[in-house]
C-alpha cells in the first residue's frame, strides 16, 4: 500500500470514528443502551474505504472536504447498518465481526435490529442536512441517489437475492448482478456522490460510473478470495461461510487463480476509466489497487 493511502485511510478512520463519537453520545435515559450499541457497531474497525470513495471523488470537482466528509459519514452509517442485519441469525448467523462480538451477541437481536435502524435513518439525516451542502437541489439529489442504492434495487435488494440464492440455479451471471446490488450500488453511490456534491450533470459522470461498476466487482471478489483463503484474525470474521452454506461465488464458479486475475484486471479497467485525469485522481487509482491487494 502506497503511503499516501496509508495515511489516507487512517485520517479517514479517524475521522469517521470522532463523527460517530460526538453524534452518537449516550443520553441520560432509557435510550442509552440504544446509543451504546451503535456506538459498538459504527466506532472502531472497518476500512471506512466508501467514505475514502466520496473523498476521492469529490477532490476531481473541488468539492468542499466538510461536504465530502458529511456524505461519507452517511455512506459509513448506511455501510454499518447493513452489517449489523446481515450478521442477525435470520441472516447470515455470525458471532464476529470486526474482531470482537456481533452487535446481537454483544447485546441482543432486539437491540441489534434497532440499532441498524437508527443508523439508517442517521444517514438520511445526514445527507439531507443544510450542512452537508447549501443548495437544496443538490441534498434532495443525494438523498434520492442514497436511498435507490440502499433499497429494494440496490443493497437491500442484492440481500434478498443472496438469501434466496441457495434455491435458485447458481451461475456467474446471477452471482455478478447479486454483487452489483449488495456491494457494488453503495460503492456506487460513494463513487457518484462527489460528482452530485461537485453539480456535474448526470451525463458528465459517465466515467465515474464506469470506474465504480469496475471497481464493486472487484472489492467483492476480493471479498470472496479473502473468504476462501483469508487469515480469519487478520479479517476478523469467520471465513468459509459461504462455501459452507452452499452459496455461489465468484472463487466458487472461476477457481481461485481465475479469480484473482480477475480482480486485477477489473482493477486495472477501473484505473483506464480515469485516464485523462490528473493527479487529482490518484486517490481513486490507489483505492483500485487496494480493493484487491488487501488482507482483510
Amino acid at each position: 500500500m502506497p503511503d499516501s493511502l496509508s495515511f489516507e485511510l487512517a485520517r479517514m478512520a479517524q475521522e469517521i470514528d470522532s463523527r460517530f463519537d460526538l453524534l452518537l453520545t449516550p443520553p441520560q435515559d432509557s435510550r442509552r443502551t440504544l446509543y451504546e450499541a451503535m456506538r459498538h457497531a459504527a466506532i472502531g474497525g472497518g476500512k471506512r474505504l466508501r467514505p475514502l470513495l466520496v473523498t476521492g471523488s469529490a477532490r476531481l470537482f473541488a468539492v468542499e472536504p466538510e461536504c465530502a466528509l458529511r456524505v461519507g459519514l452517511a455512506v459509513e452509517a448506511i455501510h454499518v447498518y447493513s452489517l449489523i442485519h446481515d450478521d442477525l441469525p435470520a441472516m447470515d448467523d455470525d458471532d464476529v465481526r470486526r474482531g470482537r462480538p456481533t452487535l446481537h451477541r454483544a447485546y441482543d437481536e432486539a437491540t441489534a435490529i434497532l440499532a441498524g435502524d437508527a443508523l439508517q435513518a442517521l444517514a438520511f439525516e445526514i445527507v439531507s442536512a443544510e450542512a452537508t451542502h447549501p443548495d437544496p437541489f443538490v441534498r434532495a439529489e443525494l438523498t434520492g441517489a442514497l436511498a435507490a442504492a440502499v433499497g429494494p434495487a440496490g443493497m437491500v435488494g442484492g440481500q434478498a437475492m443472496d438469501m434466496a440464492a441457495q434455491q435458485l440455479a447458481q451461475d456467474l451471471g446471477m452471482v455478478t448482478r447479486l454483487q452489483q446490488l449488495k456491494t457494488g450500488a453503495l460503492i456506487a453511490f460513494s463513487v457518484e456522490a462527489g460528482a452530485i456534491l461537485g453539480r456535474v450533470a448526470p451525463d458528465g459522470r459517465t466515467r465515474l460510473r464506469a470506474y465504480a461498476h469496475d471497481l464493486g466487482l472487484a472489492f467483492q471478489i476480493a471479498d470472496d478470495l479473502l473468504d476462501a483463503e483469508g487469515d480469519p484474525q487478520s479479517i476478523g470474521k469467520a471465513t468459509s461461510k459461504d462455501a459452507a452454506a452452499g452459496k455461489a461465488t465468484f472463487v466458487g464458479l472461476l477457481g481461485v487463480d481465475r479469480a484473482r486475475m480477475q480482480a486485477r484486471l477489473l482493477a486495472e479497467q477501473a484505473k483506464e476509466h480515469l485516464a485523462g485525469v490528473g493527479r487529482e485522481a490518484d486517490l481513486l487509482r490507489d483505492i483500485a489497487d487496494f480493493a484487491v491487494d488487501r488482507d482483510r
